[in-house]
């Protein structure tokens, strides 16, 4: 008999994790086409009647939704099959969010938002936006009782945070329990500080030590490269579920690995080259139906060398695929490839994308003098959306 190894992760009646699973937003990679990507890959594993992860938009900018920027409406469509909806906004101004929230709320944008607070990335951190914000407490209170405030029991708010800026402004904790008093339906921890970045190993400790201080559940992000990690995950925190980000980069199909290690299943899911190939194919044809055929192959081209990680495919035909412009010149590569290949083995249980440590983290000036303000950073939400 199978053994789940988490419960499913339920946040409204609409809103339910089962396997308790979320694809974590990553700017330029988590669109309509590869969440539908990863959808589907996860669903060929699940159970009649089960539900699925959660898989969530790239960062949007509350500002950006409000005044209703063109390449902010074009990164929220939801493919009609995807259900529930997952959002993430990004704002520094309580305000701002909250008439975003409402937005999404009055307009059925979305079915849950999720608040990024975890974003390391200089640009974002110099304007005290993402890892930044937690550390002014009491405006991060604010911004998270603005979006619960407008979402008006309707679509569930969440929380993904880093442990703190660096290890001597450490953030994790205090922003667990204000989230949880302002009504976040759960908390995910990456468990790094911004000044980490992507570097070295993450702390799982510290997802096990939100896991008891808080009352709602806490998911674990960072180093879940296979379903195997998802479960020691779990194991040694006691966390809620798991967030995935770097680890499915080229491998949508973690996510059936994710549900079959989830539902107690002992064998893993390891695609041969023919199977890899079929899911670049569906990947490139997901993107031009969003994008149309020249855009949505030219976007994929920064995916193929992902996909390739670990397979014998020469160097000539690895530049090719990258430099393909239709999908009837994608099709022809990809019919070169050696498709009996199996699985790479070597690969498993290693970094992929970003690995580079920070070099200090870029703060507004005087951003660290206090804790107390709740004084606007200025010049926080003049990026577009998608980070």
């Amino acid at each position: 008999m199978k053994t789940l190894a988490a419960a499913p992760l339920v946040l409204s009646p609409n809103v339910v994790a089962d396997p308790p699973v979320v694809l974590a937003p990553m700017a330029g990679i988590t669109n309509t086409a590869f969440r539908r990507l990863c959808r589907e890959a996860m669903s060929m594993q699940l159970e009649p009647g089960q539900r699925g992860g959660l898989f969530v938009s790239e960062m949007i900018t509350s500002r950006a939704l409000v005044e209703r920027n063109p390449k902010t409406m074009q990164l929220i469509r939801f493919a009609p099959d995807e259900s529930p909806r997952s959002l993430q906004l990004y704002g520094v101004d309580p305000g701002v969010v909250g008439a975003a929230v409402r937005m999404i709320v009055e307009e059925d944008l979305a079915d849950h938002v999720d608040m990024n607070f975890g974003c390391p990335v200089p640009k974002v951190t110099r304007k005290g936006g993402g890892a930044a914000l937690p550390w002014r407490h009491q405006l991060f209170e604010s911004i998270v009782q603005a979006a619960v405030r407008e979402a008006r029991d309707v679509v569930p708010v969440t929380v993904k945070m880093r442990v703190g800026i660096d290890a001597e402004h450490i953030t994790y904790r205090e922003a667990g329990l204000r989230a949880q008093d302002a009504g976040a339906a759960y908390v995910a921890l990456h468990g790094r500080t911004a000044e980490e970045y992507y570097g070295g190993q993450a702390d799982w400790s510290r997802i096990a030590d939100l896991v008891d201080a808080l009352d709602i559940p806490v998911l674990g992000n960072g180093d879940v490269w296979e379903g195997d990690d998802a479960l020691r995950m779990v194991r040694e925190t006691g966390c809620a579920g798991v967030v995935v980000g770097r680890g499915c980069l080229g491998r949508p199909w973690l996510f059936a690995d994710l549900a079959a290690a989830f539902a107690g299943d002992a064998e893993r899911v390891r695609p041969s080259l023919g199977e890899v190939a079929t899911m670049m194919h569906r990947h490139a044809e997901l993107l031009g139906e969003w994008l149309g055929e020249q855009r949505g192959v030219t976007e994929f081209r920064k995916h193929v060398a992902w996909y390739l990680k670990g397979f014998s495919a020469g160097g000539t035909l690895r530049r090719a695929l990258a430099q393909s412009s239709s999908l009837a010149e994608l099709d022809g590569l990809l019919a070169q490839l050696e498709h009996s290949e199996p699985f790479p083995e070597v690969v498993l249980g290693q970094p992929r994308g970003r690995t580079t440590a920070g070099h200090g983290v870029s703060l507004p000036e005087g951003w660290l003098e206090t804790r107390e303000s709740c004084e606007v950073p200025a010049g926080a939400e003049t990026e577009h959306s998608g980070g």
